[in-house]
């Protein structure tokens, strides 16, 4: 009774004091965070924890104290909600012309607080392959393993090697999974493929493998980074989250930034900072708003009107996404989802030669079709396998349609475009016919009803036409040390005093998984750097 009563008067100490601080902004701020969302939350509340720093936290969504955020089970719901920043790519002429929706999350949490709540922190060869681009051994798999066991708060079986025990992230496997969930492990072991008590660890260091997934649902709650970092603090004077704002560009004087112009109800304004703006926006808006401020491909700024600042020929290109093709079978008698209908995972290869994963699949208590393949007809009572590429080859592009901060994005998402993803997909689907025609799933399952006996030309059909986002859109404004880098290995912006960016579009490649885990890396890693740089 006491907890509940202490959270109680915590919740109205918080809420009086964010009603106070939002009521009066100051003219500026230590650090302005851009983006509530899975890096901008670690961000903010690792410059907060400083008391002696002033730091302004801007998120374009509003609250995330509503139910269909809060209950795991109703994670799909927020998808085309007011949740939902609504982006659309272009028609795509590699999906049968099909315009995918491209959803990310427009709320406190961002992503975190609309996605399926998966913990993945990505393949061992991932954060090495970021090293190595960046030149520098600190994005490297050994101190990135430090960091992750650091920020969780892991509740499953103890492993000291791998997890740690005191951080902010309550991450624990799904709780008495579902017995379809278990079958997929069965089933997995009974094709060759190699069952690990976690995802997480030493399943991705190898070659992969199938599990139950971690979760960050704690209390049989989602439990968003913005939950886990930011909420903690915000009966704190020094950290103020400013809701319902959105970032229309960066203000600069010669090459350094010095604060942000936004949009609040029907006020622009300006708002100063003294140290650093962070853009934490995800992959469309981070870049969209370098482009507004002057800073990309010189040609695409002129194309547009918009005066050039800093050429960066890389800003909004790069787009990678993983790609999925649902696979679904019609059970024997209806099993009801648990937890978030997502509770186990597999990781594999395409090839036998690779050396790490390039599929992901993520198995799915209901069925999943596409908006094309509803029409072969989907069973009352199924699941689906959702699988896809973890290691895309295709690479999409932004582009500004004016200079109108207020105008959409074209998207070009490019998927499927690049052969060798077909390639992949045609294995990506097999895999998953073999996992779900396995003898352990007899029990369960009546028949496979997608994609059923298609092969050749009309299997490559299907694929285009099944084909999904796996809403994992990053790598827009990519680390690197090459002409199309856009943050250099610190993520400071090329070129721009003031400026870095920490969210998924920094990433050189798109990591292997879901992408909060390692979008909470890169949280994490922005503030250390920030806090080295002003000896904080």
């Amino acid at each position: 009774m006491a907890n509940a009563t202490d959270a109680h008067d915590f919740a109205r100490a918080a809420q009086e004091n964010q009603a106070r601080l939002t009521a009066d902004l100051k003219p500026s701020y230590d650090f302005i965070v851009c983006g509530a969302g899975a890096s901008g939350s670690v961000t903010a509340r690792r410059l907060a924890e400083n008391p002696d720093v002033q730091v302004l936290l801007i998120e374009a969504g509003g609250s995330d104290e509503v139910e269909q955020v809060l209950d795991p089970a109703q994670w799909p719901t927020n998808l085309g909600s007011e949740r939902d920043w609504g982006f659309q790519a272009e028609p795509n002429p590699h999906l049968n012309g099909r315009a995918l929706p491209m959803s990310m999350g427009k709320v406190l949490g961002g992503g975190s607080s609309v996605n399926v709540m998966v913990w993945a922190r990505g393949h061992r060869s991932d954060w090495d392959y970021f090293a190595a681009e960046a030149g520098d051994d600190a994005w490297g798999y050994r101190n990135v393993l430090d960091l992750y066991r650091r920020i969780e708060n892991w509740q499953g079986a103890p492993d000291p090697e791998y997890r740690g025990t005191s951080g902010p992230v309550w991450v624990q496997p799904a709780v008495d999974p579902s017995p379809i969930a278990r079958t997929m492990l069965d089933a997995a072991r009974e094709i060759g493929i190699p069952t690990f008590d976690s995802p997480n660890g030493r399943m991705m260091e190898g070659l992969g493998g199938a599990a139950i997934s971690d979760m960050i649902v704690r209390d049989s709650r989602r439990h968003s980074l913005f939950r886990a970092y930011v909420q903690p603090l915000l009966d704190r004077p020094n950290l103020t989250v400013l809701t319902g704002t959105t970032v229309l560009r960066v203000t600069l004087e010669g090459n350094r930034a010095t604060g942000v112009e936004i949009l609040r109800g029907n006020d622009v304004r300006t708002i100063g900072a003294r140290m650093e703006v962070i853009l934490s926006l995800g992959a469309m808006q981070t870049p969209k708003v370098l482009m507004h401020s002057g800073i990309g491909h010189e040609g695409e700024l002129n194309r547009v009107g918009i005066p050039v600042i800093q050429h960066l020929p890389g800003v909004g290109q790069n787009l990678q996404d993983h790609v999925s093709f649902g696979c679904i079978w019609e059970y024997q008698e209806p099993i009801a989802p648990r937890n978030s209908g997502s509770e186990a995972t597999l990781y594999w290869k395409s090839r036998p030669e690779l050396e790490s994963p390039d599929l992901l699949f993520c198995q799915v208590e209901f069925p999943v079709p596409s908006d094309r393949t509803v029409a072969r007809g989907v069973p009352d009572h199924g699941w689906t396998m959702f699988a896809g590429l973890a290691r895309p080859s295709s690479r999409g592009r932004l582009r500004l349609r004016s200079s109108d901060p207020f105008a959409p994005l074209q998207i070009d998402a490019n998927m499927m475009s690049d052969p060798d993803d077909m390639r992949a997909a045609l294995a990506c689907v097999q895999l998953c016919r073999d996992l779900g025609n396995a003898q352990a799933f007899r029990p369960h399952v009546k028949g496979e009803v997608m994609p059923g006996s298609l092969e050749g030309e009309a299997l490559k059909d299907y694929v285009r036409d099944a084909a999904v986002t796996y809403w994992h859109q990053t790598c827009t404004a990519k680390m690197g040390r090459d002409a199309m880098s856009v943050v250099d290995a610190s993520l400071k912006v090329y070129g721009i005093d003031g400026l870095r960016i920490a969210d998924g579009s920094i990433m050189p490649r798109v990591t292997t998984g879901n992408t909060q885990a390692p979008c909470a890396i890169i949280g994490e890693r922005a503030a250390e750097m920030i806090r080295a740089a002003h000896q904080l």
